[in-house]
């Protein structure tokens, strides 16, 4: 898509980055990203992703604002606690780039036949979920669909992200064939910041992936525990009898 005069002024700075220039922006202004959940994770992604200047964000995410949520979901404010999350989201995202369109969705995304429609219309799909069961649709969706998924997850102060390429990289069933013991959809420990900080990383790597800028993080996983500050990489390998991916042949 052709940059309007006030576009290259508003994303200038981004396009002084070697590597990254008009066509770069081109291309994410022509980009559609689906981010499943809008809360302390998937909020940041949605909110950078505006100020990228991606073309359409998909946003899937259901329920009311409560009061324990507003320690980290920065697209909600105090005076939507009882209202749907989707109408401040929405709202948020449009007072920060009115440019952007946004698409809401009202609903969770935990079976593929609810997830593989909007997966199929996405150029990229954010798995911001606090969910196995809508990770998992997603992660069958986006390999059944052949789109790229930046996967997010974090607990207490530790938190995880890679990129997983369908026929390239493991798929999400070949890292976790089953959910992990510890993990808590609801009650789970979250410093705002730390999942914030965690977003900021996603909406990199998305826009990587629909770029071409940069190295995305596919086939390596990026874990850190932010109350230590300690940060390392881990290779991912392909489980060749994954019941999702192990039939899909690696690309090239």
């Amino acid at each position: 898509m052709t940059l309007t005069d006030i576009d290259r002024q508003r994303y200038a700075r981004q396009m002084l980055l070697p590597g990254f220039g008009q066509a770069e922006q081109e291309r994410l202004r022509g980009s559609t990203a689906l981010v499943t959940r809008c809360g302390g994770l998937g909020g940041p992604i949605a909110l950078y992703l505006a100020a990228a200047g991606i073309g359409r964000l998909i946003l899937a995410h259901a329920g009311q604002t409560t009061w324990s949520n507003l320690n980290r979901q920065i697209l909600q404010t105090a005076d939507a606690v009882g209202r749907p999350r989707m109408d401040q989201i929405v709202e948020s995202i449009a007072r920060f780039n009115p440019e952007v369109a946004v698409e809401p969705v009202r609903v969770f995304l935990d079976t593929p036949e609810v997830a593989r429609p909007l997966v199929a219309r996405a150029d990229v799909v954010c798995d911001a979920t606090p969910s196995f069961q809508e990770r998992y649709a997603l992660n069958e969706s986006a390999v059944g669909e052949g789109k790229p998924m930046v996967e997010a997850a974090m607990n207490a102060m530790e938190a995880h992200l890679t990129v997983l390429l369908p026929g390239q990289t493991p798929c999400l069933r070949c890292l976790y064939p089953s959910p992990p013991p510890s993990w808590q959809v609801y009650g789970f420990p979250v410093l705002g910041a730390l999942s914030g900080s965690l977003g900021c990383l996603a909406a990199i790597e998305a826009i990587k992936v629909l770029t071409g800028y940069g190295r995305p993080l596919a086939g390596r996983m990026l874990v850190y525990d932010a109350e230590v500050n300690l940060y390392h990489q881990v290779e991912l390998r392909r489980d060749p009898n994954c019941p999702v991916c192990g039939g899909k042949k690696d690309a090239g």
